[in-house]
């Protein structure tokens, strides 16, 4: 399969047809969360500006197509991942209970439930739960000799000691959600994907797992996240996504990294 280029389609039908076996050193994949179908909109109600909830077509499915679709996807990830290979993939508490079963029923290694706290989080609409300002990111590798850069990842950490020594990084990674330029727009100045997630979060995930000249694989690319930190330290990537106008996005941001 041609590395750094965006593929069309069905990632279950693409990865079965088209990845080989054991192929792939990391895979990011930042999934459905299956939340859609409920819109809701909140627009200059003194909350800092206007809020829209997630409303796609991709994202609306039954429970029993959800989990179908989950156990399809991961399956074939298993099976193009390489044994030294390791899975990150961001969730909410809404689909975290289906994917962690399904990975522990494939053979997948847990390694960290990684908390990514959003010190910029939108507000409780409904006033009637605590405010939702986390997300998750699922760490998991598929053997016992699992590739991870710890001096690479410590090294990075913001947090220092009280000598300025540097510290192990944590499960807990406080960062906002992307906005100013990082944010993508449309003509309109709204964000252009719903779901786009900060470039540090996955340095991260890059750094830590994998190596230079290995190959990144994003299942659900969306705005090109994954693909453009990717290219800018060194990796070789595959994305696959569905959506013509996501596609062009990202072929433009992937486009203007040197």
């Amino acid at each position: 399969m041609k590395t750094n280029q965006i593929h069309k389609g069905d990632c279950c039908e693409i990865l079965k047809k088209e990845v080989p076996n054991e192929s792939i050193d990391l895979i990011f994949a930042d999934p459905p969360y299956n939340l859609s179908g409920k819109s809701m909109e909140w627009k200059n109600k003194g909350m800092g500006g206007d809020w829209f909830k997630v409303n796609e077509k991709w994202d609306t499915m039954t429970e029993s197509d959800y989990l179908k679709f989950t156990q399809e996807w991961l399956k074939e990830s298993h099976r193009v991942l390489k044994s030294n290979g390791s899975i990150y993939i961001s969730c909410t508490y809404h689909n975290i209970g289906e994917l962690i079963t399904v990975l522990k029923v494939l053979g997948f290694i847990p390694r960290n439930i990684i908390t990514w706290h959003k010190n910029n989080a939108m507000p409780s609409m409904t006033r009637r739960t605590f405010t939702h300002s986390c997300e998750y990111v699922l760490f998991f590798s598929k053997g016992k000799k699992w590739t991870f850069n710890y001096s690479a990842i410590k090294k990075m950490n913001p947090d220092k000691a009280k000598d300025g020594s540097e510290k192990q990084m944590r499960d807990l990674w406080i960062m906002p959600v992307v906005q100013g330029k990082e944010r993508v727009r449309n003509k309109t100045g709204r964000a252009a994907h719903p779901t786009q997630k900060p470039e540090n979060l996955l340095e991260r995930v890059i750094l830590a797992s994998s190596n230079k000249g290995d190959i990144v694989l994003d299942p659900f690319l969306g705005s090109g996240t994954t693909a453009a930190v990717a290219k800018r330290l060194g990796r070789n990537w595959i994305g696959i996504e569905t959506d013509n106008k996501y596609i062009k996005m990202a072929q433009k941001r992937i486009g203007s990294v040197s």
